[in-house]
């Protein structure tokens, strides 16, 4: 790209991806970014930075494409006229991009293309189209087209797309912080990055801007916070609790803060609902759309909720609750079989805070104004729509107790707000306290867990067994059944360690080589199992897989 605002070219764009993997330094790889996207007159922002942010974080986007790679390997056998089967074999070695490469470089029915000549738009629009196709053919004939044009480097960035997965190593915060200090914060807010871009162009802050010249080529970076707030219809990253270990931190912690607000903690899905005018939209913590069935009955007791209420953001538990007793049942009970099992339950949802009320972002305003807010323009529908229960605490007394009566009721524990925070999404600047995290976790339920198989990892840890299936031995069945994926808290030496350790027979996810031994559902079948499970529990023991059940 140069002075004259080119358009980006999709070589322009792979070799920024090569860039990002082949480097190891967080900071590094955000001043790649920020090089690439302050190529505009005077070392301004380029016109496509929003669509090159865009596909550098494909995991944000809310295109949906179906494709697994067991399909991708059908498709491509058929456009490139090569064999499944040696396809499937080398797809063992755990990257599906790779092995498309390997194939598409080989194949005597499509040549790659010598050099690059696909603009970066092109690419994107390709995207949509598969986002919208529906059945193999259409697939097909899209993925045959691409092909046509692609180099060999472009094809492996074209498949890592729509796996939604760059292996660059680099999420959200870092790849931002390369457009603008303030920028991954501004995402948080809106979730939106043509507006964050557009912002950050019009040099739009809460304040004046000042600027200053960079060591690197004169960039203009921004010293105030952007002034970019939620939007109706678009998800806000929810604001998280840390472990409290005990009443007296939490106290202190309080006092810091204006007092404390203390809440239930709520075993259920965490749910947060827009309404814009007659229309409802919902979210789940992860920020996809909820399943029709978990909400459906919500447009009707909503509205008897919030009837002031034109345009809405809250942020609530959803669970099943038991309108004998007034208890909510446990987590997983929402789902459309079990919630049969309880004939006297109703799916409720528990109202704890307010992020948006009739045309006004609430987000700066302190948690003790938005729930007066909150229970000002609410109105409790028994059974369906309820307030979280509260409490005001200040003696390590008053918390000791309440903590003792929701442990003795079952219930998941206790969530604590300073009375003066605001809502940071993303931020982890409220509190939680489960019976888990007291006296050093000698009240938690545990566990002592097996190996019982594995499945190969993805980005840098693409052909390696990273994510283990864990369980334990039922002697009624006289088998080993599932209990959980361990996949998190596994440093690099420690996994290549593991690599050697179990002894794995391979069987790529096939449900008809499970051994007899393994009671394990189709959906969870792993690409390996342990050889032995009575050797793996020696093995298991030896490296202290030890999980609490929270």
């Amino acid at each position: 790209m140069s002075e004259e605002e080119q358009d980006t070219t999709f070589e322009d764009f792979v070799e920024l991806v090569d860039a990002l993997t082949a480097c190891s330094s967080h900071k590094r790889k955000s001043e790649i970014v920020s090089n690439f996207v302050h190529q505009g007159v005077g070392g301004s922002l380029h016109n496509e930075t929003a669509l090159v942010l865009k596909l550098l974080l494909p995991g944000i986007s809310t295109r949906t494409y179906n494709i697994k790679d067991k399909q991708l390997i059908n498709y491509f056998s058929d456009i490139l006229m090569v064999p499944r089967e040696a396809m499937l074999e080398d797809l063992e070695k755990g990257d599906v991009a790779i092995t498309l490469q390997k194939f598409f470089k080989r194949s005597g029915h499509i040549r790659p293309a010598s050099r690059g000549t696909i603009l970066l738009r092109t690419v994107d629009a390709w995207l949509d189209e598969l986002a919208e196709a529906s059945g193999g053919d259409q697939y097909i004939k899209l993925l045959r087209q691409c092909c046509k044009v692609l180099t060999a480097d472009e094809f492996t960035v074209f498949i890592r797309l729509i796996k939604k997965d760059l292996r660059i190593s680099a999420g959200a915060k870092l790849i931002l912080c390369g457009l603008d200090p303030n920028a991954y914060e501004a995402f948080q807010a809106s979730r939106d990055l043509d507006l964050v871009v557009k912002k950050l162009k019009e040099k739009s802050f809460t304040s004046e801007a000042s600027t200053s010249s960079s060591s690197a080529g004169g960039k203009l970076h921004m010293s105030r916070t952007l002034s970019i707030s939620i939007k109706l219809s678009t998800p806000v990253l929810p604001m998280l609790a840390e472990p409290c270990r005990s009443a007296e931190m939490a106290l202190e912690k309080g006092r810091k803060g204006g007092g404390l607000l203390v809440e239930i903690k709520y075993d259920g899905e965490r749910l947060q609902v827009h309404k814009k005018g007659t229309h409802f939209t919902y979210f789940s913590r992860s920020l996809k759309s909820v399943p029709d069935h978990k909400v459906e009955h919500l447009k009707e007791f909503l509205p008897k909720a919030f009837p002031s209420a034109n345009d809405l953001i809250i942020d609530s538990e959803l669970l099943l609750l038991d309108t004998q007793t007034k208890k909510p049942l446990p987590f997983g009970t929402l789902g459309v079989h079990k919630r049969t099992a309880f004939k006297g339950a109703t799916v409720c949802l528990f109202i704890f805070d307010c992020l948006y009320f009739n045309g006004r972002s609430l987000l700066n305003e302190p948690i003790r104004k938005r729930r007066e807010i909150l229970e000002a323009n609410m109105t409790v529908v028994p059974d369906r729509v309820l307030l979280s229960e509260k409490h005001n605490v200040s003696t390590t007394d008053d918390l000791n107790t309440l903590m003792a009566r929701v442990f003795s009721e079952g219930l998941e524990g206790l969530v604590l707000k300073p009375l003066d925070s605001v809502y940071e999404p993303g931020k982890r600047h409220w509190m939680k306290i489960k019976k888990d995290y007291l006296g050093e976790g000698a009240m938690a339920d545990s566990a002592d867990l097996i190996v019982l198989g594995a499945y190969f990892g993805t980005g840098n840890k693409g052909g390696l067994m990273s994510v283990f299936l864990m369980g334990a031995y039922d002697p009624n069945s006289e088998q080993f059944c599932t209990v959980t994926k361990c996949g998190n808290g596994l440093d690099d030496r420690t996994l290549l360690k593991l690599q050697k350790q179990f002894k794995m027979i391979k069987i790529s996810k096939d449900y008809s080589r499970v051994p007899r031994w393994l009671n394990v559902s189709r959906s969870l079948v792993p690409d390996f199992v342990v050889a032995d499970p009575k050797v793996s529990a020696s093995a298991s023991h030896h490296f202290t897989l030890h999980l609490l059940l929270t």
